[in-house]
């Protein structure tokens, strides 16, 4: 399935964002630098993606669909041992949630061939050589940011005998770690990228994609620009801490110079690939940095293996999968990453602007359902003890397409525990002795009783309905300050309700200046169980459906603990900033 739109690219197209990426992809269509979009979304498959990854998947995406352009999904396979097929298939499924569908599933191992024979011409070339230094020796060879770089006593090899050595590398021969790749550039560089990095590494290790079949590796930086050359990439858009590697990246694409070099892409065409390589052009953004959390995957990995959270889904993480079965919607995420916009300033995004656009999608799009999370139960003692009836209720207050559904209403209820106070706080416009309230959709009821146990804690109350204030009835304009909701003790159902918040609580957890570490800043009330009750056409619900618990929160049917006659909810959001109002405090 294509992500391009059926009408032809428009360089001049006014509509749509604005920011300095679309224009410079405006700039190369209306100049005839390309003909076509063509972008990439290369994650690697060594964990989950996390909600940083959102911002890059939302531009690569939807950049080539704005543009009517073409974007593939590549999974950057170069590091065996710390891949899994189970992440492979976690990004595919990611992906396609927010929303998006890729052109092509590329692997950079596809290429494999295709490296080894772009390193055996560098080597040819005089560009590269095989280098015996360890990786500490390599490090302190290396040299700082004030002081050059010294050349490996290796540096001068000659191409027979580095071409020997590297053929010999490919054929297994040497230990693990024993012999390195190396460009030839400068050791003396300014950018310490450009001293003489390394293009390939020996690892005797299986790979996720091709086996046992290959005992060198190529490294990032070289695998990762020969993979945008040979895809046709026009626009390889990368976060800012690859700009220091853009020197790096270029000077791979132009040395193996894969586009007048096409023999080199002949182990690609044996196998009836349409190759068409370009030169692609790098282009940096400030990646998503969000308060009150971590885009780590070391870290996130760390979580789950402490047991500090249930596993990569669950939904404290800010992986995708744990924020889908938070409740967090793709339409929420993908506002949030409209309204950020593009740019090349580093800056950190409140967590509330997330929980904002979740919220503002949510009230546009979620059903509406009565539930109580701390029941208090409630008694109308001038209803027979036998009374029921089945109330009609609007799904949306706002949206009459989504219908209305019964509600069953009975003598006894449970209501809200805070929305009664025996000695109300200020401003309280809930239910007290001898005070009236508005049962949501029934009618005024006065408090005539209230009920303790042997602790002295309130148990029951007991009140008396007012039958002519129901909405429609003369009654009913009859004025009182609160209204709360309820559900009937006789036909609610026992929910399973995990109330979820931020991970962490302090903005920068990874700010450990004060010598605390970022795991001292994990939220111990992140997550809470409570048992509520729900109205009946809540349980009655496929596992991730979403609903308004009116005025509680956003809340989804779990997507994997949910049943109809065990149900379990996930608290989203709650209907307003809590952490607001807790800092104003």
């Amino acid at each position: 399935m294509s992500t391009a739109p059926e009408t032809a690219p428009d360089a001049d197209r006014t509509d749509g964002p604005r920011d300095f990426i679309r224009q410079i992809v405006r700039d190369d269509l209306a100049a005839g630098r390309v003909a076509m979009v063509r972008t990439r979304f290369p994650p690697e498959p060594n964990g989950y993606l996390h909600i940083g990854h959102a911002k890059a998947i939302c531009l690569d995406f939807g950049i080539a669909r704005e543009f009517g352009g073409r974007c593939n999904l590549r999974l950057d396979d170069t590091n065996p041992g710390k891949e899994d097929p189970a992440f492979v298939e976690g990004i595919k499924e990611d992906v396609r949630w927010l929303g998006f569908e890729w052109d092509a599933l590329c692997h950079a191992s596809d290429y494999f061939e295709v490296f080894y024979l772009a390193a055996l011409k560098l080597i040819a070339e005089g560009k590269a050589y095989v280098d015996d230094l360890s990786a500490e020796e390599m490090r302190a060879y290396r040299g700082t940011l004030t002081e050059p770089g010294r050349p490996s006593p290796w540096r001068e090899r000659s191409v027979a005998e580095n071409l020997d050595l590297f053929r010999r590398m490919r054929a297994g021969e040497f230990a693990d770690g024993s012999r390195t790749l190396r460009a030839k550039i400068d050791m003396a560089s300014g950018n310490l990228n450009l001293r003489d990095p390394a293009l390939y590494r020996i690892r005797k290790i299986a790979h996720q994609n091709t086996g046992d079949a290959w005992p060198i590796y190529p490294m990032y930086d070289f695998a990762h620009a020969l993979s945008d050359a040979i895809e046709g990439i026009t626009h390889s858009l990368c976060t800012l801490e690859f700009e220091d590697h853009r020197p790096l990246y270029d000077w791979c694409v132009d040395s193996v110079d894969l586009v007048h070099h096409p023999e080199l892409l002949e182990p690609l065409r044996r196998q009836d690939r349409d190759v068409q390589p370009s030169r692609p052009r790098q282009i940096e953004f400030s990646r998503l940095n969000l308060s009150y959390s971590i885009t780590s995957k070391r870290k996130l990995a760390e979580l789950v293996a402490r047991g500090l959270v249930e596993g990569w889904d669950d939904p404290r993480m800010n992986t995708l999968r744990g924020l889908r079965r938070r409740g967090f919607t793709p339409g929420g995420i993908r506002l949030l990453m409209e309204r950020l916009g593009v740019s090349k300033q580093n800056s950190v995004i409140d967590y509330t602007l997330l929980e904002n656009c979740i919220r503002e999608d949510l009230d546009d799009h979620a059903p509406r359902r009565m539930a109580v999370l701390d029941p208090l139960k409630l008694v109308i003692v001038n209803l027979p003890e036998d009374h029921e009836e089945a109330l009609v209720f609007a799904n949306h207050p706002k949206d009459e397409s989504l219908g209305t559904r019964t509600v069953p209403f009975a003598r006894e209820l449970w209501i809200e525990r805070e929305d009664f106070a025996e000695v109300p706080p200020k401003g309280f416009k809930r239910l007290v002795p001898g005070g009236e309230v508005r049962l949501r959709g029934v009618g005024i009821v006065q408090c005539e009783e209230v009920r303790k146990d042997a602790a002295g804690r309130v148990s029951e109350l007991r009140v008396t309905l007012d039958p002519a204030s129901r909405q429609g009835l003369p009654g009913a304009e009859r004025k009182v300050k609160g209204t709360i909701h309820w559900v009937s003790a006789r036909h609610a159902v026992a929910a399973e309700v995990r109330l979820y918040d931020r991970l962490f609580n302090v903005p920068a957890p990874d700010d450990e200046s004060d010598g605390s570490s970022w795991l001292d800043h994990v939220n111990p009330e992140a997550k809470r169980v409570v048992q509520g009750w729900v109205e009946p056409a809540a349980a009655q619900c496929a596992p991730e459906t979403h609903f308004q618990f009116e005025r509680l929160g956003y809340f989804v049917s779990d997507r994997l603990d949910h049943r109809a006659d065990a149900p379990v909810f996930n608290r989203a959001v709650t209907l307003r900033d809590t952490w607001a109002r807790a800092r104003a405090e």
